[in-house]
């Protein structure tokens, strides 16, 4: 039976969080939790433990968290569990050929994205920022290069013109438990079904930077509007305002017909409770949550209320 395989589960945030659950929930044996090093996090920078550590904590699974799985005593380690197989979820260290290669059945991955469409770090941010329509969940057999192993199953979702990465991460997450369960009695039988990546149609989900957050107001509202949903709930997108910087977090494109106004891009050319409209490369954006340093996050409403920004640059 399925149920009585030697699991080692790697993972290190939510996202990986909730397939474990789910493993647990259902009475498979995981003999071992793989997790990154405990990180500072939050303003105070205090360090903290991974969700994925936390829940193994919860029900006494041992807990591993080397800094790299490169060297032969990690590995040692490793093999000695005697695993049938690794799960991997946001692990976020890389597995070198001779882990890989260490349980019977392997190492499989559940990827938050329809492969080969956005093989890397940030395949959620990735799919908004180029306007996708649907993404989904792959569990791959995990091989050598990054993201390129063998297809085993994979689910599709839509993305809404409303999605955010925070709201679409959650989705995706449920969507990998759910078929990883379903997905497991074919890896169990030793012969699942393994679909060939074509490399020449893949594309790459780069680790999302804090630069790319700043928003360039010559580029398209409905770009724009893109990014402020991917980089939601990190690293946020932002513009200049009063010396400082302004963190939006909600915002909308807007249609209109420009060439009757002499103002530059960038500039506040209308306010209203409905929210901020800005002049963008093309159309308006309209921002209806934002932040000020040090602040809560307030509506476009309450923000007028305080201050006149009408004809004000954010360039």
């Amino acid at each position: 039976m399925p149920n009585t395989l030697r699991i080692i589960f790697a993972g290190t945030p939510e996202f990986a969080a909730l397939p474990l659950q789910s493993l647990i929930n259902h009475g498979y044996q995981i003999i071992a939790v793989y997790t990154q090093p405990d990180r500072p996090t939050g303003r105070g920078r205090k360090i903290t433990a991974s969700p994925v550590k936390k829940l193994a904590f919860k029900y006494s699974i041992p807990v591993y968290q080397p800094e790299s799985l490169k060297q032969s005593s990690v590995q040692q380690e490793l093999q000695n569990l005697n695993a049938d197989l690794m799960i991997v979820a946001a692990y976020g260290l890389l597995l070198p050929k001779a882990v890989l290669a260490m349980p019977r059945l392997g190492c499989v991955n559940i990827h938050a994205s329809l492969l080969p469409r956005w093989r890397g770090a940030a395949p959620i941010q990735r799919a908004i920022l180029a306007g996708d329509t649907e993404t989904g969940i792959t569990i791959m057999q995990m091989a050598a290069g990054l993201d390129t192993g063998p297809i085993i199953t994979q689910e599709s979702c839509s993305i809404l013109a409303t999605d955010t990465s925070a709201i679409l991460h959650d989705r995706l997450a449920t969507l990998g438990a759910n078929l990883l369960l379903t997905t497991l009695p074919l890896i169990a039988s030793g012969k699942p079904p393994l679909q060939l990546q074509d490399s020449s149609v893949a594309t790459y989900a780069a680790k999302l930077e804090k630069q790319e957050a700043m928003l360039d107001w010559t580029q398209p509202a409905q770009l724009l509007e893109r990014k402020v949903r991917a980089f939601n709930p990190w690293p946020v997108a932002s513009t200049y305002y009063d010396n400082g910087v302004l963190r939006i977090w909600e915002a909308h494109a807007i249609a209109a017909c420009l060439n009757n106004h002499n103002v530059n891009i960038g500039t506040v050319i209308a306010t209203s409770p409905k929210g901020i409209d800005i002049i963008t490369g093309q159309d308006l954006l309209r921002i209806t949550c934002l932040q000020l340093p040090n602040k809560r996050k307030i509506t476009a409403a309450e923000f007028i209320n305080a201050r006149d920004i009408l004809g004000v640059s954010l360039v």
